[in-house]
Formats: C-alpha cells, sequence, structure tokens
C-alpha cells in the first residue's frame, strides 16, 4: 500500500485482517488533478509504480455534500487541511439537505496493468463532531445512526467506501491470481 497517510494503510491492514500481508510505503505522489477519483488513483498507480517498480495498490477519496453540490469532491484531502471539519460544519449551518457520499478508488498497479476498483457508501453531515476513531471526516458523517468515528476499526473496516473498493480489488485479485 503506497500512501503518505499512515491511517489509510492502517484501515487497509485491518480489512485484509491478516489473510494478506500489506506492507505501507510511504512515498510523496504528486496530486494529479481531475473530477473522477478513479482517474487521480490511476495517475497516482502509474508513479508510484514508475519509481518503486513492484506491484502496489494506492487510493484516492472523495468526499461530496448533497447541498454544496458535490463539494468538496476529489479535493476533500486539501478543503480538511484548509478549513477542517469546523469549516465544513459551518458551510452547513442552517441547510436542511446534509447527505454526503465517500467514494474510494483503489488502484492496482504492476508491470501489465492499472486496474481501478471503486466503493461508494452514503451518509449525512452531522450537526456536530461525534466519535474518537478514525480520522479525516470520519467525525462528521453519520453512516446509519453512528459517525465512522464512533466504529470500531473491525466495524468500519466491514463498511466502509475503502472496504467496498478493496472488496473489488480482493474478488478481481483472487481470481487474477488462481484462474
Amino acid at each position: 500500500m503506497v500512501t503518505s497517510n499512515a491511517n489509510k494503510a492502517v484501515e487497509v491492514a485491518a480489512f485484509f485482517g491478516g489473510a494478506l500481508e500489506v506492507t505501507h510505503i510511504s512515498l510523496d505522489i504528486p496530486e494529479h488533478r481531475s473530477d473522477d477519483v478513479g482517474e487521480i488513483a490511476r495517475g497516482k498507480a502509474q508513479y508510484a509504480y514508475d519509481h518503486l517498480q513492484t506491484p502496489l495498490i494506492v487510493d484516492d477519496t472523495g468526499f461530496s455534500i448533497d447541498a454544496l453540490n458535490g463539494f468538496p469532491g476529489p479535493y476533500a484531502a486539501y478543503v480538511l487541511h484548509t478549513i477542517g471539519n469546523p469549516g465544513i460544519l459551518k458551510l452547513m449551518d442552517g441547510i436542511q439537505n446534509r447527505g454526503a457520499h465517500f467514494t474510494t478508488a483503489i488502484a492496482f498497479a504492476d508491470e501489465s496493468v492499472i486496474h481501478v476498483f471503486t466503493g461508494t457508501i452514503h451518509g449525512s453531515i452531522t450537526a456536530s463532531p461525534r466519535g474518537n476513531n478514525g480520522f479525516g471526516y470520519d467525525p462528521i458523517v453519520d453512516i446509519n445512526g453512528k459517525t465512522l468515528a464512533e466504529m470500531s476499526l473491525e466495524e468500519k473496516s466491514v463498511i466502509s467506501h475503502r472496504a467496498l473498493a478493496l472488496a473489488e480489488f480482493r474478488d478481481w485479485y483472487l481470481k487474477k491470481s488462481n484462474p
């Protein structure tokens, strides 16, 4: 797993639960710009593979708020860094439609292919942060009555956008490895 975010590597390892060894490689990857997280992940995978020359996965996640016309979308990391969860909650003051969704794209690269897998979950923006687990927007996104930050890592590893994308990758990889 190539990422500069150690929290993502922990989530990936938790998803596989020891069934697959996950090694975290920290690499600063230039942020490709696109409105499509799949294309961003594809570009990151190509860059990482060109530099490391080993099979790998990368991910990119977008966070889209319905009432804000999909903002911040693929620019979620930048927005989190600049205004954070307090800024998002301020933007949502007085807004009734609090629907939002996360989409993660996992890109696998080796010497012959780059393949992209996606997962999306829908939830709603809370009125205030809740929970102490997770990272990023987790404390302000409610999924069926709990924020992602109120879930254990094991629980989140079953239902999250990253877990859904990883499940697609796992199924494809196992089929590819055992034809």
